[in-house]
């Protein structure tokens, strides 16, 4: 393993604090910074406020010995450590692009206290070329002569699995503009390429446009399986033999050939959007992402079209919902498509009983408990004199779920699978439906 470092991470959401957890568990010592106090007691004990699978675990043993802190002093921050990483937020506006607020007002913050040398790392999702405007806004507001770097390392986790993504990548990527830059990314990213992992040096603006290319790729791919479904649907062909068949093309692969309800969460929708706003802004015309998002958006009307073509009225029935996260081994309902699914079969006068074993409290956020919503913590009671189950998310408590139970307390035994988790030929007890299969 190669030397360890000193690491400040400014940000404290899903990938800041996945990227400072799991670089002070390879040994580095890390200083996670926050703009507000809000959780900072619960992290300081090294309790997690997002669900992330072994996140908490790691982040209580490496808080125990001393690896990681957090605060909310930004001069402390950047004081701390010659390696910067930025991970704020940096959400859609309504026009489409990147709001990059958050990453401008930490790059001016950086400059005011920077006490020398300093590689600036952005890791938040950014339009390429945005490492041009951070070098620049230091350059403005940084002590003169102050010697720095701005690099791009893109993340490519997985909300759900962030952690073992961290720990296990298929590539790290990198884009540097020094040698004194590469050097100290490949010291950091030692103890995985002597692994074996594969990293990839590069230049910041195509680092910073991989990652809009790389997630924009998986969301047509997505979008294409579905639309495939859909076809599957009207010629009576199962579209899980056509993945397959697809998928068996080494050129293709098999991962995202699962067809279902779309993706939804806090990187699929934004990046496609930002990236055809990029490209409107070289004037280009990125239509085949647009089509893209037309279909994902498409896959939630076609599952609601589905519910009213074999419930037939909706109002007054009773519907189960298992699952509300975008999706499994998460708690994030961004983009989820549980909300929009939820809002239009509430409208329609349905009693709503719903199920999630991590999402429920920020599912709330958006639809109180009320006489025709109800929460339960335990997914059969949910089913209890139920006219429908609805599968929105594929949790693995839900695949291995006892369907005998399952069919007992339901008052008709008709299950609407979202995300295709059973198999037809096991579902003859039900009056089971799901998405492009027989």
């Amino acid at each position: 393993m190669g030397d360890l470092m000193k690491i400040t991470v400014i940000g404290a959401g899903y990938v800041g604090l996945v990227t400072a957890v799991c670089f002070a568990d390879l040994g580095n010592e890390v200083l996670c910074a926050k703009k507000t106090e809000s959780n900072m007691d619960i992290l300081k004990k090294g309790i997690s406020p997002i669900y992330e699978d072994g996140l908490t675990e790691m982040l209580k043993k490496n808080v125990e010995d001393g690896r990681i802190n957090f605060t909310t002093d930004i001069q402390e921050a950047v004081n701390f450590s010659d390696i910067i990483f930025i991970c704020v937020g940096t959400p859609q506006s309504e026009n489409g692009k990147a709001d990059l607020s958050q990453v401008e007002d930490i790059s001016h913050n950086i400059a005011r206290y920077m006490n020398g040398y300093k590689l600036i790392v952005e890791k938040s999702t950014v339009p390429v070329n945005t490492h041009r405007w951070v070098k620049k806004t230091i350059k403005r507001y940084a002590p003169e002569g102050t010697d720095f770097d701005v690099a791009s390392n893109p993340e490519f986790l997985r909300e759900g699995t962030g952690v073992y993504d961290f720990m296990n990548p298929d590539r790290i990527v990198v884009g540097v503009e020094s040698d004194i830059a590469k050097a100290l990314f490949k010291k950091l990213y030692d103890p995985f390429t002597e692994k074996g992992h594969h990293l990839l040096i590069t230049n910041p603006s195509t680092a910073e446009l991989i990652k809009h290319a790389s997630n924009s790729f998986l969301a047509m791919k997505i979008s294409y399986i579905n639309m495939i479904a859909g076809l599957c649907d009207k010629v009576d062909v199962d579209v899980e033999m056509v993945a397959e068949g697809i998928g068996l093309d080494e050129r293709v692969g098999k991962k995202f050939l699962n067809a279902g309800i779309g993706y939804g969460g806090s990187c699929f929708p934004k990046d496609v959007k930002a990236f055809i706003k990029i490209a409107e802004d070289h004037g280009l015309e990125f239509g085949l992402l647009k089509e893209a998002e037309k279909i994902n958006a498409h896959q939630r009307r076609a599952f609601l079209d589905k519910v009213e073509d074999i419930l037939w009225i909706n109002k007054d029935k009773n519907i189960a919902i298992w699952g509300l996260a975008f999706k499994p081994d998460t708690d994030d309902i961004r983009e989820a498509p549980a909300i929009d699914i939820v809002r239009e079969l509430k409208e329609n006068g349905a009693n709503l009983l719903l199920h999630d074993p991590e999402a429920i409290n920020n599912f709330k956020k958006i639809f109180p408990e009320s006489d025709h919503l109800k929460y339960y913590e335990d997914q059969y009671e949910v089913l209890r004199n139920a006219d429908a189950l609805l599968i929105i998310t594929e949790w693995g408590l839900y695949r291995s779920a006892n369907l005998k139970k399952v069919k007992k307390l339901m008052r008709l035994p008709i299950i609407i699978d979202g995300r295709n988790i059973f198999q037809p030929e096991k579902m003859k007890e039900f009056e089971y439906y799901s998405m492009g299969r027989r």
